[in-house]
């Protein structure tokens, strides 16, 4: 099972309605403007063996991403350094780009380790291999009628 973490998002706060809370998603982050939801946009694709994972990383360079296995979950960093000592001549009229950092997780099982995933960044897009691993099954439980 391959299935985004919710941690981070606004479930209980949508349900009970703090507003306050949610005044905090109009606040402009500096790295992905006002519309987090529209950052590492994922495909995942199911097969037979494995999962295909494609995630749209535009700008970043294969150096600014990071992929980690923490108790069944996979974590996708990526982090943006924009060189700020480099001085361009003349005066800026408007900058938009900006450093900063992202993350998403996916579960994929604490039976999967590192050596099995594989992974590539080509046109900034990050391609993930996760293969389908089996979950350790709980023994079944098998009853003896008692007759009375």
């Amino acid at each position: 099972m391959l299935a985004p973490s919710i941690f981070g998002q606004d479930l209980f706060d949508d349900w009970f309605g703090f507003p306050e809370l949610r005044d905090l998603d109009r606040v402009e982050h500096k790295l992905y403007g006002r519309h987090p939801e529209r950052l590492m946009k994922t495909d995942v694709h199911e097969h037979d063996d494995h999962f295909e994972v494609d995630i749209d990383l535009p700008g970043f360079h294969k150096e600014d991403i990071s992929v980690e296995l923490n108790k069944g979950y996979m974590i996708i960093s990526a982090q943006k350094d924009l060189d700020r000592d480099e001085k361009k001549k003349g005066k800026v009229v408007r900058q938009e780009r900006y450093t900063g950092s992202m993350q998403r997780s996916f579960y994929v099982g604490e039976e999967v380790t590192e050596s099995d995933i594989k992974a590539s960044f080509k046109h900034g897009v990050l391609s993930l291999e996760v293969p389908k691993k089996e979950e350790k099954k709980v023994p079944e439980k098998k009853t003896i009628m008692i007759e009375g």
